[in-house]
């Protein structure tokens, strides 16, 4: 019966492709895979209908291809999904084979592609506690981190229970660790040594803009000291567990008390739930994640590209990230990190209207070979990491990050990220990047919103200073960048850059409410290196330490932007060199704390001038305690700028619409409508979730 069917299916095919009429399978929850797949729900006698699952009709129209190839003016084929669950089992995995294809929701219905496996075989103890024994856990080592109830991300216990430990003391590396720090001083009874599975508790070690997550390998009470598989780097500061560096310590069995919390016990085979009020093993859908990957799109290295995919409508969920034994410690930006979706060797991939949410990792990564592609009107939440990521990098060590790819072609180029939400990331991994531009030139990141994130909200470049870079022409248009850092991590920016970029435009961007823990906490941010990048037309309000910042790098433009309210300086320039460092032109700088200027403004090697400054709460003093006319006389700079009210409609209430009369429009500054920032189309695919809850504390408000 199933040798019948495949050639009823098979034939039907090829007298629709040699007709020229759309090919069409069908995929739904009570589909079967010995079926036709061309109907859309199962038919009257229950013998024909869709297929139960997206690889069986990926096979289905390989077969009609390799009997008969498709004519050029032939519509491209499709796979429609109907709506409901899929519980993938592995990853569905893409090649040349499947080019020129469509796949799409049916009708506006919303099909989840999910990687995890349903809890449900609960046993409720006397303590109230539910049970799941699991044998694929004790029996085959599938290890997960993470858990959904409900469709919430749920907690492992942590300690302490609020707030963080501080590290007791700086300690060098022991003789295994080979480069790296693998352990430090604690406080007592901060760590135990008799801890139940003591090998699965790990540590979450902050510095200044990454946190390293380790497993613990053993603990020495009496003396005070844990020592882990992995290492955290020592080749810069980054790395080093300094006293009095915040720490916590997760998935702690004897901490599991908490509504909401759970442990797997992984030798037994275990998991433990306690259920928040009103959930019940009848009422509750406890999803664990297996598999890292959901979606592979994979061409060949040296040969065909996959080339000409379109995917809409669809949802992928519940991607997992086992911690390896080593552990995460990472310089920067979760930057070895893969993505739920992952593609390499790609081309003119199309992903619309689809959504990724509860995943270990990035939600998508772009990687070797990925030219042409793109993401529209997606969105992206409940990420362990971020969001997406352009382009690869090599990961030899902090150092070897430059020497890996400058020398090579660019990894990827000319994709696009457009009309995307990219929101509560970083739940696992707090230095994750919404968008991540590495070695990759010809990008767009436009009309998107990202936001609740521990760290940037999109990063462009990556060689640090002045080496030969392929992150050029890349834009950063239209977006709304907001809620970052939140007083986890240090030393971000909202839109970020690192090395040579000629033609990155920054521009009409809204950006706001950027805090770090320590120093940083930047709007605007071009770090080392960064060359030609021009940022004009954003609006930049409520950050903690300066509205731009440039570390170090040579003839960036800084032009027509509204830069307000940081907390503590307005703008910040850490390096003199003997080129220039930027032009900073017809900028409106308002603010009613903290200092105009900070760090390095006593030289010539800035252009500055033609600029508006207002203090709110007092007179406006540069460098050196200097008034603008002492300053002009000292050092050249703003001799054509003013110190004026800009008359700004309503700043406080974030309308920076100037009145008629405003000064700024005798400097040549030129208007621009903030509104026209954030998505095209509202947000709906994921309307009704419940929240996203934080993984990290930050500032108890993030409003001044």
């Amino acid at each position: 019966m199933k040798t019948l069917l495949c050639g009823l299916t098979l034939a039907a095919a090829c007298l629709l492709a040699r007709a020229s009429d759309r090919l069409v399978f069908y995929v739904a929850p009570n589909g079967d895979d010995r079926w036709s797949g061309r109907l859309s729900a199962p038919n009257a006698e229950g013998n024909d209908g869709p297929f139960a699952t997206v690889q069986r009709a990926q096979q289905a129209l390989r077969g009609v291809r390799a009997t008969t190839p498709p004519a050029d003016s032939a519509p491209r084929p499709e796979v429609q999904l109907r709506g409901g669950t899929y519980h993938l089992d592995g990853p569905w995995t893409l090649t040349a084979a499947d080019s020129h294809t469509i796949y799409r929701a049916y009708q506006a219905e919303r099909p989840v592609l999910s990687g995890g496996v349903r809890v449900s075989n609960w046993a409720v103890g006397n303590d109230g506690r539910w049970r799941a024994d699991l044998p694929a856990v004790r029996e085959q080592g599938w290890h997960f981190t993470q858990l959904f109830v409900n469709d919430q991300r749920r907690p492992r216990p942590r300690l302490p229970a609020t707030g963080h430990y501080r590290i007791a003391g700086e300690l060098p590396a022991s003789e295994e660790a080979r480069g790296g720090i693998d352990r430090f001083q604690f406080s007592p009874d901060e760590i135990r040594a008799d801890w139940a599975n003591l090998n699965d508790v790990e540590v979450l070690a902050f510095h200044n803009w990454s946190m390293s997550r380790l497993p613990i390998q053993s603990v020495d009470g009496a003396a005070g000291v844990v020592k882990f598989f992995g290492t955290s780097p020592s080749t810069s500061a980054w790395g080093i567990f300094r006293k009095g560096n915040r720490y916590l310590v997760e998935n702690v069995k004897e901490a599991l008390a908490t509504p909401g919390q759970w442990y797997l016990d992984r030798p037994r085979g275990e998991l433990t739930y306690l259920p928040r009020p009103g959930e019940t093993p009848e009422n509750t859908v406890v999803i664990a994640p297996r598999w890292p990957q959901l979606l592979v799109i994979a061409g060949e290295p040296t040969g065909e590209p996959v080339r000409d995919v379109r995917i809409e409508g669809l949802t992928f969920a519940h991607a997992a990230w086992p911690i390896p034994r080593e552990g995460q410690a990472i310089p920067q930006a979760e930057i070895n990190l893969d993505g739920a979706i992952r593609a390499t060797h790609a081309e003119e991939i199309v992903l619309k209207g689809c959504a990724v949410r509860h995943v270990g990792a990035y939600a998508m990564a772009w990687g070797e070979g990925c030219h042409y592609n793109l993401v529209e009107g997606c969105e992206m939440i409940d990420l362990g990491a971020g969001g997406v990521k352009l382009g690869a990098v090599g990961l030899t060590g902090w150092g070897g990050l430059n020497a890996a790819r400058t020398a090579a072609a660019p990894t990827s180029s000319h994709n696009t990220v457009r009309d995307c939400t990219i929101a509560f990331g970083g739940r696992i991994h707090p230095a994750a990047i919404g968008v991540w531009i590495g070695h990759s030139p010809f990008n767009t990141i436009e009309h998107n919103e990202i936001y609740d994130l521990y760290y940037s909200a999109t990063s462009i470049g990556w060689v640090w200073g002045y080496a030969p870079s392929h992150a050029h022409h890349n834009r950063v248009l239209y977006n709304h960048l907001h809620t970052l850092g939140q007083g986890v991590l240090s030393d971000m920016g909202a839109v970020y850059t690192l090395g040579i970029s000629p033609g990155t435009i920054v521009s009409h961007n809204v950006i706001h409410d950027v805090h770090a823990f320590d120093y940083g906490g930047w709007g605007l941010y071009t770090d080392e290196g960064s060359t030609g990048v021009v940022m004009e037309n954003n609006l930049v309000y409520r950050t903690k330490t300066g509205g731009f910042h440039q570390h170090y790098g040579r003839e960036n433009l800084i032009r027509n932007n509204i830069l307000a309210f940081s907390q503590t300086d307005q703008l910040q320039r850490t390096r003199k060199e003997a080129h220039v460092s930027f032009t900073f032109e017809r900028n409106l700088v308002l603010y009613d704390r903290g200092t105009l200027l900070g760090s390095q403004w006593a030289d010539d090697r800035v252009r500055v001038d033609s600029n508006l400054y207002w203090n709110r709460a007092g007179d406006v003093r540069f460098p050196g305690n200097r008034s603008l006319e002492e300053w002009r006389k000292a050092l050249g700079h703003d001799l054509h700028s003013v110190v004026a009210d800009p008359q700004f409609l309503d700043p406080s209430r974030h309308d920076f619409r100037l009145a008629a009369g405003s000064p700024a429009f005798g400097l040549g500054f030129v208007p621009f409508d903030p509104q026209k920032a954030g998505r095209l189309t509202s947000r709906t695919l994921t309307a009704g979730l419940p929240p996203v809850p934080p993984s990290f504390e930050g500032l108890p408000s993030l409003h001044p």
